[in-house]
């Protein structure tokens, strides 16, 4: 007759519980609720040897937004305000507000006297071109 113990095994207790913080984790609710993740989204593309890069910045007046570059890193911050009507009581709150500071860096150097920003209807672009020195040359063999 075989004898069974009257207490779970621990480590199914322990791989059942790392299950569940990994699908919690995994589930974005904690993110959505803390505003978790890298703000601003961005996407970099590369066209030739110089670098495009896209941002969302909905409601953000430029005047509030920071743009720098050195060497292969870019770095944008600002402040976002999200305003509240006049003696409304805020009910639900999903719209984050106050500073960002984000810094991505690059694979090559990037020349920032020619860097050029445009920014329309909350979207900003930024042309980053290669730094000269940092560009391959070829070398004749003599």
């Amino acid at each position: 007759m075989k004898t069974r113990a009257l207490f779970p095994d621990p480590f199914d207790a322990l791989a059942g519980l790392q299950q569940a913080m990994d699908t919690f984790r995994s589930s974005g609710w904690l993110t959505s609720m803390s505003g978790g993740g890298s703000y601003p989204p961005l996407n970099v593309f590369r066209k030739g040897d110089d670098y495009i890069v896209i941002t969302e910045l909905p409601g953000i007046d430029k005047s509030k937004l920071e743009v720098q570059v050195k060497g292969n890193t870019i770095r944008l911050a600002g402040t976002k305000t999200v305003g509240t009507p006049e003696k409304a009581s805020v009910h639900r709150r999903e719209r984050l507000a106050g500073r960002f500071d984000r810094a991505v860096s690059l694979p090559v150097e990037i020349d920032p006297d020619a860097v050029k920003a445009e920014y329309h209807d909350g979207i900003l672009a930024l042309y980053l071109p290669r730094a000269e020195r940092d560009k391959p040359r070829s070398i004749q063999i003599g």
